[in-house]
């Protein structure tokens, strides 16, 4: 039976019903179905999904993709981020009992989930679509609500270890390695990448007028290096056919020219050469394997507290505080730093760093002399001093406080004062020190003879570097930040004691005003902001700045008929806020939703939304700094993918086409940066759809949605400016290919893509939803399933409109596109015996991924579909004691593996299809 079919019955035998508010709408009712369609997950299916990080639970559901996880180390931020839909976190608005979360840190703009208290949620409710009527900006995708348990009475303590374990048995990659002579692990990894959750929560009453929660939880999660794992022990190169690397030895491979008169490198005269083991130099270059090193999953340790306590001084007053701190600390490690060919060094052919073999070498090839000088990229890793780390913390605050109480009979009010900041940051370590390198090879004018301190850099010295130097070469970089949300706000709400002549219920409104102020923060030393470690790709800058927004808004529900042939009851759901912000102007928002029951078991929906999302501050004002994107340059290697005509476009000149080279690791430069004159995003949302009570024990809901936006805020995929360059000639994007002069490359030297943010792309999304629910008595027992699931119709970037064509990344792997389903399921079987034991098996499903055009011949034919199976199974010890144990990924199924262009950790897209093996799991709750 539904819950809106249980409040009617209530009603009719007198009972009282309570009435609540439901994400959506802050109009107070009885039941939980609405105009806008829902997706509720209970405290239970939290608990019993086995995971200690919120983030895992809520993108095994259909209708949300991967987005900043734990299993991502190159760049990560630090936070777990919801990407609602994909179209990315920052058009998913995440509140906390129907309040908004601050952003989570200096590099990332959206929520950090990290800060919700597992052990304390009662329910999650994703409302899909847009939702900026209600709750204002952002809500574009929708909204995901963390409702929490402000009931809770007892003392509760529970104690959860978990593990990954992973047969190593892929023969693909094991032939790959072994034709690069690469280490790699075999047979069973034993229980690895481990974790610890501990939490305790405490709730009761204050006399007979209030109540308080505490809580207070603790996680500790080790380390998995990708180096734990067959399939991601070497990266495959971007078609998937062998295992690639990088041109950043551990003995350095070098690009040698004779100096021109200015100290510029010739391109067109030069070698590409390593070194043999006897120091001299070789055309038999080697590539390194960098992904051992590298996390797969970040070692993470995390603290929070809290509380959520409520009086009733009298009806008129009711105050209520919610109080919210978390500390979290996590590492993200690299390979290796390295000299990563990033600087032109002027060396002199007298040189001590030469061996008198090397200068004939010189000598021969270039008739370089003594006093000459040569030119020289240099390829060097720094095997002998570690890993680059990224140490991350996050320490978040929210404080709420306020008050609802009575105006009369029928009108409330609510209002609240919120305050949340999040201080962020970063200190990268062990990473080249540019200037210190000049120094060590007595390069560009430099000399280490008369620097203190200075030990000579033996690159050109077989196995020559010692840690000592390597030591010597390093730096540190250290960024602090903080961001600030403050918001002042209130609204009243009840009914207004009019009614249509159809209905005897009164229309039920919502006044409402609310100030926002958003403030950001972040210093970066002098490390950073010149770019002078050589692994960042380029500068890091300060960004400071802030927007505030003032905003009024209304909900009206209007029942406009009641108990007539077709219907039960017919009501409209109407909202309109008007939001006037700091940087950009007004702009209104407004939903219409139509909610019909037809009788006791059918009720039909339909809504539009007009939703916006306004810029964040790093939109807005991040400086504009070099960094790496990963893809192809088409214009590249001795066949390059595409004509001398459309490469010429891009800056190719007729003598470097075909002689450019590649970057070993697929990676490039860009220009990336902020815009301080964007303008909010426009979303149109409809959707509608049914749910309905076929028989006794069975409910389903199956809903349309519709979703298109204009004036997106983003950047366009360097990739696709490069080839739409080629192909169109567009000065759209021909003024933003610079390749360096001489070479031609966009990875050596000052060669770039210029990928600022505008507002200039559309975003059509167009999908079902489906949920379908069971339950029986069965055996003595109780058996019950569920099923959850979204058909994806349409996923289209327009990001160039009228200059690039669009694209569909439904089941497509093209355009740099997410490996979006079409259909995508959780379906869940659970028996419970009424007495001691409880047994769930789920089946998470994604459908084919088939259409790929590229060069991946791992996914020449697409994506094919994966299956997870999960086992549970629940005891109750005794009054006091619940144990839980589970294995999720039962069959050990890897995620598939994909090709260096199109992986985004490990050959894999990690952290969507489960990433490390099987997930065992274990937790024991005690309750009193």
């Amino acid at each position: 039976m539904s819950s809106a079919v249980m409040a009617q019955d209530a009603a009719a035998e007198g009972e009282s019903v309570e009435r609540i508010s439901v994400t959506g709408s802050r109009i107070k009712r009885t039941d939980l179905e609405t105009a806008s369609p829902v997706q509720v997950t209970s405290k239970e299916e939290i608990k019993i999904a086995g995971f200690t990080r919120v983030e895992d639970m809520m993108n095994s559901l259909p209708q949300i993709e991967a987005s900043n996880t734990a299993f991502q180390s190159n760049g990560a931020t630090g936070t777990a981020s919801l990407d609602l839909r994909g179209m990315g976190p920052q058009r998913t608005l995440v509140l906390i009992n129907g309040r908004r979360m601050q952003a989570g840190g200096i590099n990332s703009s959206a929520a950090d989930i990290n800060q919700i208290p597992a052990a304390l949620v009662e329910r999650v409710e994703v409302m899909t679509g847009g939702g900026s009527s209600t709750y204002g900006a952002d809500a574009v995708a929708g909204v995901v609500n963390f409702v929490m348990d402000k009931n809770f009475e007892g003392l509760e303590v529970t104690a959860n270890a978990s593990g990954y374990q992973h047969d190593n048995d892929n023969k693909y990659i094991q032939s790959k390695m072994d034709a690069r002579g690469f280490d790699y692990p075999t047979g069973s990894s034993g229980i690895d990448g481990k974790s610890y959750d501990f939490s305790v929560t405490m709730g009761g009453e204050l006399g007979d007028k209030g109540h308080v929660v505490g809580y207070m939880t603790y996680m500790k999660q080790n380390e998995l290096r990708q180096g734990a794992r067959d399939y991601s022990s070497c990266a495959l190169n971007a078609t998937g056919t062998a295992c690639g690397g990088s041109g950043t030895t551990p003995n350095p491979n070098f690009y040698l020219s004779a100096a021109n008169a200015d100290g510029s490198f010739n391109w067109d005269d030069y070698e590409y050469w390593s070194l043999n083991s006897d120091s001299t130099f070789t055309p038999d270059t080697e590539l390194y394997n960098y992904a051992p090193v590298n996390f797969f999953m970040r070692p993470n340790e995390r603290h929070t507290i809290g509380m959520f306590a409520n009086y009733e001084v009298n009806d008129n007053f009711r105050p209520y505080m919610e109080a919210m701190f978390m500390r979290d600390r996590t590492v993200a490690q690299i390979a290796e730093s390295g000299t990563f060919f990033n600087d032109n060094y002027v060396i002199d052919f007298d040189s001590p760093l030469l061996s008198d073999a090397q200068r004939a070498q010189l000598t021969d090839r270039f008739g370089l002399q003594s006093g000459d000088q040569f030119a020289t990229y240099i390829g060097k890793r720094n095997v002998e001093g570690g890993g680059r780390q990224d140490q991350l913390e996050h320490n978040s605050f929210r404080l709420v406080l306020g008050s609802e109480g009575e105006i009369s009979d029928t009108w409330t009010y609510d209002t609240t004062i919120q305050y949340g900041s999040t201080s962020s940051s970063s200190a990268y370590l062990n990473d080249f020190f540019g200037p210190r390198i000049f120094t060590a090879l007595s390069a560009n004018g430099e000399d280490c003879a008369s620097t203190d301190g200075c030990i000579p850099y033996e690159v050109f010295t077989y196995n020559g570097v010692t840690a000592e130097q390597a030591k010597t070469l390093t730096g540190t970089a250290i960024m602090n930040g903080v961001t600030e949300q403050i918001i002042f706000g209130g609204f009243v709400t009840g009914e207004t004691g009019v009614s249509f002549p159809g209905s005897d219920t009164p229309i039920s409104a919502v006044l409402g005003a609310e100030y926002r102020k958003e403030n950001y923060s972040r210093t970066a030393d002098e490390v950073y902001e010149q770019g002078l470690l050589l692994g960042q790709g380029g500068t890091t800058k300060s960004i400071n700045g802030g927007y505030s927004v003032r905003e009024l808004y209304s909900e009206l529900r209007v029942p406009l008929v009641q108990d007539i042939a077709i219907a039960e009851s017919i009501a409209l759901d109407l909202g309109y806020r008007w939001s006037d912000y700091s940087v950009s102007g007004a702009e209104p928002t407004y939903k219409v939703a139509l909610d019909w029951d037809v009788n006791d078991d059918w009720k039909l929906r339909g809504s539009y939304n007009r939703a916006v999302r306004a810029a964040n501050n790093i939109e807005l004002y991040a400086p504009q700094s070099t960094g790496l994107w990963q893809g192809t340059d088409p214009c590249a290697t001795a066949t390059p993918a595409l004509t001398a005509a459309q490469c010429a476009n891009t800056g190719v000149t007729a003598a470097q086409y075909g002689n450019i080279g590649k970057n070993n690791a697929d990676q490039y430069n860009a220009l990336f940066g902020g815009n301080p004159s964007l303008s909010p995003e426009v979303a149109d949302t409809i959707s509608f759809g049914v749910v309905a009570n076929l028989f006794e024990g069975f409910n389903f809901s199956v809903d349309y949605f519709n979703i298109e936006l204009e004036d997106a805020i983003g950047t366009i995929d360097p990739e696709i400016i490069v080839e739409q360059c080629a192909l169109t000639g567009s000065a759209t994007f021909c003024d933003n290919v610079q390749r360096t002069p001489g070479s031609g490359s966009l990875w050596l030297g000052d060669g770039r893509v210029v990928a600022t943010n505008i507002n200039l792309g559309k975003l059509h999304w167009e999908g079902v939803d489906l949920s379908a629910n069971y339950a029986t008595e069965l055996f003595g027992g109780n058996f019950s399933t569920s099923l959850i699931g979204t058909y994806m119709l349409t996923k289209e970037f327009d990001n160039v409109p009228g200059v690039a064509p669009a694209y569909d990344c439904v089941s497509t792997l093209d355009n740099g596109c997410f490996a979006q389903p079409e259909w995508r399921h959780v379906m869940a079987f659970n028996y419970d015996t009424g007495s001691f034991w409880r047994a769930t098996v789920k089946w998470r499903f994604y459908g084919e991924v088939s259409d790929y055009s590229g060069t991946d011949t791992l996914v020449q034919d697409g994506i094919d579909s994966q299956s997870f199976i999960d086992l549970k199974g629940s005891f109750a010890v005794n009054d006091y004691t619940t144990l839980l144990v589970g294995v999720n990924n039962v069959l050990d199924r890897e995620p598939p593996m994909v090709g260096g262009s199109l992986a985004t950790n490990g050959n894999a897209i990690a952290g969507f299809y489960d990433t490390l093996g099987r997930y065992l799991h274990a937790s024991v709750t005690f309750k009193f």
